[in-house]
């Protein structure tokens, strides 16, 4: 039926373009939008010489192979030329019968050069992991590419195969068995390769202008950042983090030689229970290519390549690992302090030269590894203590750390303003998703607010649905080019000076010449968020902002508060004044309250500045004197707070302004 469909389509193509026929000799009919989706191990008997469509894994690709599809053949007695005999390539050459001009039996010879090849390829499917049943090992099925199929796709990739359920008679089989058995196989007909779903040719004119529309959006960053993992509470920083790694910068060949990468590499650090495993989770559900391991389950060769002998050919072949399945991607290493030290040196050349270099077995090349590495580690002992050293905290050398663009160090403070926000998110979110609840249900009032997946810090952000957002993605990464200007350049030196000069009296995170490129990277990731074809200053001081960050937040808590006033000018010249004045305010009655839950009075009257300046809990709220927050919000280059007071973010917050007392009332209820 198939072969039917392929002659017709020519027939029509040749009456619409006589001379498509000298392009191409054949056309190939494919077929896609299968309904029924089938399971590897579902397929029986009743599948045989069916169209079916299966899911799967690729794990194994052999070499292109030509394959017999019109013989002829030459009759060794008389010469005479027989054929063409089509081969139906059920694994049986078809011989003619006898000579019909000598009417002799053979023997018969291959007329090499009048003879049509095809190409051949064979490929191993495996179920995919979420489909394999709990206790039970992966199964896998051989897949037969013909013609223009072959190199479709290659070992790791996750595809949908269209195709014939067939089987062919082995005789190795039946020796082994000792009865009649037959191995199947799926000649392929049509290839779709999940990754390709939301990659940029399948884009339609209309995917296109809404991705358009939203890039004219004046606060689309914020959204963005605001879209990155949705269902988990806060951790902005985080989610900042990994929506420029998924952007990237641009790739640069300085001279034809020096190859500068544009990915960018992202650690995440920090106590247990922050999301961290989950946040690398989001990332392999949204990043159109990601491979996904753990510090302990992966070895120096998982991560880059491995040489082993193949059971048919009997040769030596290269197998790559992580880093080399995730080219052109993402590669999520989660329990990355539980690497052992001999593992994580093997994986330096490819974080930052981005290729792995294999001298083993005779072979000896380098194989690429463009990804991106987003990395998740704990803390020695568990929890990050911020009176101790970034290096006491976390055991990984400089040579590791120095090659992380952004480092975020996720600690779990106990706040009850916060920790309430977050227990009532995580209830609400518990409510909401729950299988069995109708979605028409009303809400109580309790959960009134929470159930939101914005914070209540930021009411007016809207989020972008998850497949706009993957596909704005992809066509950012596929056609922005973002370019630096010159003009740009002194401050990005200045900020590198002031950074090497506190790193060597400081005991935080490395700084070397990798940081500039750092800056520079996420400069230009953020310019790709927007879809501008240059560099802007303000994406300049949001990338130097996110490089403070991960300076100030890996230093001592004693000397992180001098350094936030120190470069100041640099981490909120781009952020909303408000949100930076909601964070002071949360901080000083943050320290309120721990000094009233000591019951030490005299000491909340000294850290709040005198008894003039703060009031302690009563009937649970707390009052903040004005003057206060004035003092601190004058430290930042802010004057005037009057439109900060009548702000969203002021009141959803849960706070107050008392004009006649000139103090600020938080509610904790």
């Amino acid at each position: 039926m198939l072969a039917m469909f392929d002659e017709v389509a020519k027939q029509e193509a040749l009456k619409l373009y006589p001379s498509y026929g000298d392009i191409h000799g054949r056309i190939f009919t494919r077929i896609t939008g299968l309904p029924i989706m089938d399971q590897i191990r579902d397929i029986r008997q009743a599948h045989l010489n069916c169209l079916i469509k299966i899911e799967g894994v690729v794990t194994r690709r052999t070499g292109v192979f030509p394959q017999l599809r019109e013989v002829m053949y030459d009759c060794s007695k008389c010469g005479f030329v027989v054929g063409p005999i089509y081969q139906n390539g059920a694994g049986e050459e078809l011989r003619p019968g006898s000579c019909p001009d000598c009417q002799s039996k053979g023997p018969w010879k291959v007329n090499t050069e009048r003879t049509v090849y095809r190409n051949f390829q064979r490929m191993t499917l495996q179920e995919s992991p979420g489909n394999v049943p709990a206790g039970r090992l992966p199964r896998s099925k051989e897949i037969i590419m013909l013609n223009d199929l072959i190199d479709g796709a290659k070992p790791g990739d996750q595809v949908v195969v269209t195709g014939i359920y067939a089987n062919n008679y082995e005789h190795s089989l039946n020796m082994r068995n000792g009865f009649p058995v037959f191995s199947t196989h799926v000649e392929a007909n049509h290839l779709l390769k999940k990754s390709d779903l939301y990659s940029t040719h399948t884009l339609t004119d209309e995917d296109k202008e809404e991705i358009r529309r939203l890039s004219r959006d004046p606060r689309v960053c914020q959204r963005i950042v605001k879209s990155m993992a949705p269902s988990i509470h806060g951790h902005d920083d985080i989610k900042a983090g990994i929506a420029l790694a998924l952007f990237g910068g641009q790739e640069k060949i300085v001279k034809g030689k020096t190859r500068l990468r544009g990915d960018i590499n992202l650690l995440l650090l920090g106590d247990p229970g922050v999301a961290k495993s989950q946040f690398l989770k989001y990332v392999e559900k949204t990043a159109s290519r990601a491979v996904y391991t753990t510090g302990k389950g992966a070895s120096a060769v998982g991560l880059t390549a491995a040489v082993h002998k193949d059971h048919i050919t009997k040769e030596w072949v290269l197998e790559g690992g992580a880093l080399v399945l995730a080219d052109r991607g993402v590669c999520l290493i989660d329990e990355f302090d539980k690497m052992n030290d001999q593992d994580r040196v093997s994986i330096h050349e490819a974080m930052e030269q981005q290729s792995i270099s294999i001298s083993k077995a005779g072979i000896v090349t380098s194989l690429q590894a463009r990804c991106s590495v987003m990395a998740a580690a704990n803390p020695v002992g568990g929890r990050y203590d911020s009176s101790r050293t970034f290096s006491d905290n976390v055991e990984l050398t400089d040579p590791i750390l120095s090659r992380f663009d952004i480092m975020c160090v996720v600690k779990d403070i106990v706040d009850p303003v916060l920790d309430e926000r977050l227990a009532k998110f995580i209830v609400g979110s518990h409510f909401k998703s729950h299988p069995d609840r109708d979605p028409d249900e009303p809400l109580g009032d309790v959960f009134k607010g929470s159930l939101t997946d914005v914070p209540d810090d930021s009411p007016d952000v809207e989020l972008i649905p998850q497949d706009l957002l993957r596909k704005y993605i992809a066509y950012a990464k596929r056609f922005v080019r973002p370019k630096l200007s010159s003009g740009d350049l002194p401050k990005i030196s200045q900020v590198y000076a002031e950074l090497r000069r506190e790193s060597v009296t400081r005991e935080g995170m490395p700084v070397a010449v990798r940081h500039v490129e750092s800056i520079i990277r996420m400069s230009e990731a953020r310019a790709s968020m927007r879809l501008s074809e240059h560099v802007s200053s303000e994406d300049i001081d949001a990338a130097i902002a996110v490089m403070l960050q991960s300076f100030i937040g890996t230093q001592k808590l004693s000397v992180q508060k001098a350094l936030g006033k120190k470069f100041a000018r640099y981490t909120h010249f781009h952020r909303d004044y408000d949100q930076l004045l909601l964070n002071i305010l949360r901080d000083i009655v943050r320290e309120m309250n721990y000094w009233d839950s000591v019951g030490a009075g005299t000491a909340n009257n000294t850290a709040s500045g005198g008894g003039a300046n703060s009031e302690s809990q009563q009937g649970g709220t707390t009052t903040v004197r004005c003057k206060l927050l004035e003092d601190k919000a004058r430290e930042y280059g802010v004057e005037d707070l009057t439109r900060f007071y009548g702000s969203p973010a002021f009141a959803s917050a849960r706070f107050t302004h008392d004009a006649e007392r000139n103090v600020i009332v938080h509610s904790m209820v």
